[in-house]
Order: structure tokens, then sequence, then C-alpha cells
């Protein structure tokens, strides 16, 4: 069948009345996004007035001349406190401006990194405070947190020779009156926000989700060794076993002075380097004694882990960050409150911040971390059973301990007092 001009025309028409549409429709979607593109900005106008308007270059140059209490408040240091640490990491953290905007100054990311840890804001909060973005501060702060904790991490020192372990000896004996104590061993919970597709990983006995942070404190309140990021369904005794810290005193590396021991609660071993409370019912007065006298010492811990939360508040609430982050968040906490102990004492550790025993009602005064704040986010690890299979030597070795603090040479004047009993005419 012959093909006439007529039907060729008609094909064209139809071939016109397909393609055209859908040319159409393609023009239009290219307008459309050539519009959205140029309704983006680069840099939000309000982010734009940073260097003007936001907190670094505003507020907190106000505080830091007019209010220094506020400024201390702020990011949990001194103005000068603050350059000094600026002056450790700058290097580390600063970034080369490029030609389409200026990079974020140094200064500014550390002081949302340090207001971040002193009150867990959200990004988003902190966003509008100091103007930056949201996105760049997620990105930012695990260098920044990094960062701080490497030029810091030299004041978390475990003791290397006979006689730095011998000076932690003798500040427990003369502060809280316990002979060979080396240091307070605990651990706490720190809650997080359940990580993506980690199960049960992180689920711990409150019911919660959480790592550990588990640590040796000094008679000051010092950090002097810390394990973190085990998860949550782990206890004291297996951080504790699985730490350098034990291996190292297994191995007997550590140049620890002879008879040396370590304060601690009944989640841990009773071992002959390791003195943990009598735990039955029904004890004896020296025995009751006993107890008194570790957890005088043994509450420095408590207190260490207090402080610590009481100053960084980002510890009040389940943090929202994924769980190698949460662990830099953690260690470079207690690097700057071994720092700031170190280094400004007396504002750090206000007297009233820490318990105080009463000896004239022979009752415990709470700290102010105990009173103000909000402690079910930083939970004690839960306890091992406790087994009564001790073998003879370590309850002789426990036992000697007993005897002493209710002997004449190392008795305390209050202790009778303080549990209630009379004080013996062999201990005058």
């Amino acid at each position: 069948m012959a093909v006439t001009p007529d039907d060729i025309a008609d094909a064209l028409r139809q071939v016109v009345a397909l393609v055209v549409p859908l040319v159409s429709d393609v023009t239009v979607n290219a307008l459309r996004k050539n519009e959205r593109r140029r309704g983006r900005v680069w840099v939000r106008s309000w982010i734009s007035r940073r260097l003007i308007l936001g907190a670094s270059n505003s507020l907190l140059r106000e505080l830091a001349v007019e209010d220094v209490d506020s400024y201390r408040n702020h990011l949990r240091m001194t103005p000068q406190r603050f350059d000094e640490l600026l002056t450790l990491v700058e290097k580390k953290i600063k970034k080369k401006d490029t030609m389409f905007r200026l990079a974020i100054p140094a200064k500014t990311k550390l002081e949302i990194t340090l207001r971040y840890l002193a009150t867990g804001d959200s990004f988003a909060s902190l966003q509008y405070l100091y103007r930056v973005p949201k996105s760049s501060i997620s990105k930012f702060l695990p260098e920044v947190l990094a960062a701080v904790y490497e030029v810091l991490e030299e004041y978390i020192k475990v003791p290397s020779t006979k006689e730095e372990w011998e000076l932690v000896q003798r500040k427990f004996e003369v502060q809280w009156n316990f002979p060979n104590c080396i240091g307070a061993i605990d651990g706490k919970h720190v809650q997080i926000k359940c990580p993506a597709e980690s199960g049960s990983n992180y689920y711990n006995y409150k019911g919660t989700f959480s790592i550990i942070l588990f640590a040796l404190v000094d008679a000051e309140y010092n950090f002097l060794y810390i394990d973190v990021g085990a998860n949550g369904k782990s206890n004291d005794g297996a951080v504790f076993q699985a730490s350098t810290l034990n291996i190292a005193m297994e191995r007997n590396t550590l140049n620890l002075p002879q008879n040396a021991v370590i304060v601690a609660d009944d989640a841990f071993p009773l071992r002959k380097d390791i003195l943990k409370p009598f735990s039955k019912r029904n004890l004896t007065i020296s025995e009751r004694i006993f107890n008194y006298r570790l957890s005088r010492a043994r509450r420095v811990s408590e207190n260490a882990f207090g402080i610590l939360v009481a100053r960084f508040r980002v510890f009040e609430r389940p943090i929202a960050l994924i769980p190698e982050t949460v662990d830099l968040v953690v260690k470079t906490c207690c690097a700057l409150h071994n720092w700031l102990r170190k280094s400004s004492g007396k504002y750090y550790l206000h007297p009233s911040s820490v318990d105080v025993e009463d000896m004239a009602t022979c009752t415990i005064i709470p700290g102010t971390w105990r009173t103000t704040l909000n402690t079910s986010c930083l939970l004690r690890t839960s306890k091992l059973t406790s087994t009564n299979a001790y073998k003879r030597e370590l309850k002789s070795f426990r036992e000697q301990y007993e005897k002493f603090f209710s002997s004449k040479e190392g008795s305390l004047p209050w202790q009778w007092k303080w549990i209630g009993a009379d004080q013996p005419s062999n201990s005058l």
C-alpha cells in the first residue's frame, strides 16, 4: 500500500502531540529547580552576622569584663583558664578560610564545646546562641573534644614511681585516716540514647541505655585512672577485671608500695590489694567500725563523680550522640575536671560541694552536688552477687584492718559515737 503525503503529515502531527507535553514538563521542572536554587542562600543572613552578634563576640566579651562569675558559670572556667586552654588546642582545631566563606574561629568552636559540656543543650539551641549552624556543630564537636582530651590527658595520671604512690597514701592517711590506701575505685553508668541497631548491648539493669565510667580516685577527688566505654550490660567487677589497671596490678608493674590497698564497695572482689566492707548482717562493733572507716575513704570516689556531673550538666540527661563520641565527652570532662581542680582548686571545689561529716551530730551533710543535681542519669553500676567463699587469707587480711581501727593506736576519738557505741577502755 502506497504512503501518501497526507499519511506522513498525520504521523508527524501524532509525534508532535506526544513529544510537546513531555518537553513542556521537563522545561517546567527545570525552571522550578532553578527557582529553588535562586531561593537558596549559602549562609543565612542572621548566621552571617555571627562576628557581630554571636555570643562569642558579644555576650562572652561583656561577661569577661563585667561579670566574671557569670562567665565562669557559662563555660565552667574563668576567662584566664579559657585563654590557656585555647592556646593549647587552637592549632589542632583551627581551619583555613576559603574563597567562599570564613572558617569558624577556633575560639568559637571551643566555647560552643564547653557550653555543650556545661549544659547538655541541644545543637539547635547552641546554633541560635552562637549563630553557628547545628550541622557544623555536630561535625566539629568530636574534633574539639578529641583535641581537648589530647592536651589535658596528662592530668589523668597513674603514679609511676613508689614515691608518687606514697604521696597518695600520705594524703589518704592524713585526710581520711586510712593507712596504705592508694585510691578508691568505683563505676558509674552514663546514660545515652539507644544507639541505632545496638539491640540490648547498652541496656542496663535500671532499664535505660548507658556506657560505664570506671575510675580510681585519689584523696583530693582527682581521677588517677579512668576506663570509659564498657556497655551498660557490664558491672563493676567485670569492667575492673578487664581494665588495664587490674592487669598492671596483677603483673605487679605499678611500683606499688608494700601493703598498698584500694578501697571499694561490694561490687568488687575482696583481694590482698582491695578492701571492701563487711556485708553480712548483725555486724560486730569492730566490723561496724571498719565499715565506717572504709566508707570515709571510699566516699571520695562518689564525691568525685558528683562534682563531675554538677560541673558538666551534659550528664544530667541521656546523651544523644553515638557511643564513640559519648566516650570522648566522658574522657574530656574527666580531664577538664582534673585540670581545673589542679589549676584552680579553690574555685572548682567549694567546701560545701562535697559530703561533710558533722562530728557533733554524727551525720553526713550532703554535698551540694547531691541536693542540686538529678543523679538518676549517673547510676551506680550493678553489684555482683556476694559470696561467702572468701579464702581464709583474705578474711585474715581484712580482719587486720578491723582490729587496727578498734585498737588504741588506730582508733579515732569520734568513731565510737558515730556508730552509736561506747568507747572501750582498751582504746583509751
